[in-house]
């Protein structure tokens, strides 16, 4: 439904025959702007935006406000818009039943469009007016892309800029950014402003983009797992320093110790890659790097560092000791551990 709504989106965009109410929500905040820029654009005529776009957040909301934005003719133009950040209408008592009213007969020549980015969109069926409004309007969720999708994006932007990269170096890039596409978007013009060569690859990834948690976590248990110790702490440290909390920490180095138990119990049964994605719902990326790890684990080892995850948890949770003095030593603890096999 959602893919559908968003291929509508796009169709009115093109056709420039924009409907009545669109619902914008969705982690991927890049497609939720870009998207969102134009459609305003086809909307809103630059000398003309004072009069015909209006837009209200919970802050600023009002019944008479809106109604009258909706109401308004547009001036020197044919069409006006008006935006609503964040509010949660079926939380608005009896008002919301107003509101669905000026939803449900909103005029030819305006466009009202509710985006939702830091309160989480939830139609309420019990609220059977707004339901029914909302159940009418185009809602569109702006889901992350694949990683292949993503992979054809990062590389398009790059070649804009005359630059190149590599599918696993882009790969790369992606797994370190964590695969918003905001995050990407900064870190590629970052890339291609300071790489004076024309292929970008990975030592130039590694200098210049600093890596989200999980991928820090990553280095941390590969490191332990191929023997490299004082890499794995030291990495350890570095993220500590950033101020991440122990319990993320924690929580990721846990999870990824989880998905190599899982990898290396999928290969022992003949399963491949492939299932692993679907078990763990991850993207081609990080399910390789664990299926790669997997191979190189025995199941003691990787059902011993959940364990070890689970104690230093409850460590975490129920002790006076210093987490970070915890979380150093877990990984103490799985370089032992790994040197035993």
């Amino acid at each position: 439904m959602a893919n559908d709504s968003l291929e509508r989106l796009k169709s009115d965009i093109k056709l420039n025959a924009p409907a009545r109410l669109y619902v914008f929500y969705g982690e991927e905040a890049y497609l939720r702007r870009y998207y969102l820029e134009n459609l305003r654009k086809i909307l809103v005529e630059d000398f003309a935006e004072a009069f015909n776009y209006h837009r209200f957040n919970a802050e600023t909301i009002s019944l008479q406000g809106v109604l009258d934005s909706i109401e308004a003719l547009p001036m020197m133009a044919q069409r006006s818009m008006v935006q609503i950040d964040d509010v949660n209408f079926f939380a608005l008592g009896e008002d919301g039943a107003s509101y669905a009213k000026f939803f449900s007969d909103i005029p030819e020549y305006c466009t009202v469009v509710l985006v939702y980015e830091t309160v989480e969109f939830k139609i309420d069926k019990r609220k059977k007016a707004l339901a029914e409004v909302f159940d009418k309007a185009t809602v569109v969720e702006f889901k992350q892309p694949s990683e292949r999708e993503l992979v054809s994006w990062v590389d398009r932007h790059f070649k804009k800029q005359g630059k190149q990269i590599r599918v696993d170096d882009a790969q790369y890039l992606i797994h370190r950014c964590g695969g918003t596409m905001t995050a990407l978007l900064s870190e590629i013009g970052k890339l291609t402003a300071y790489v004076a060569e024309e292929d970008v690859t990975r030592d130039h990834i590694d200098l210049l983009v600093e890596p989200v948690l999980e991928a820090s976590v990553f280095a941390i248990t590969d490191a332990i797992n191929q023997g490299r110790y004082e890499t794995a702490l030291q990495t350890l440290r570095t993220v500590l320093q950033k101020q991440e909390e122990p319990v993320r920490i924690l929580g990721a180095i846990g999870g990824q110790y989880r998905r190599l138990l899982a990898a290396k119990r999928l290969l022992d049964g003949g399963k491949q890659q492939a299932d692993l994605m679907k078990l763990c719902g991850i993207q081609i990326y990080p399910a390789k790097l664990s299926i790669e790890g997997a191979r190189r684990l025995s199941e003691r080892f990787c059902a011993r560092a959940v364990e070890l995850c689970l104690e230093a948890d409850q460590k975490l949770k129920t002790s006076y000791d210093d987490p970070e003095r915890v979380l150093e030593f877990l990984v103490l603890e799985l370089a032992g551990e790994s040197r035993n096999g």
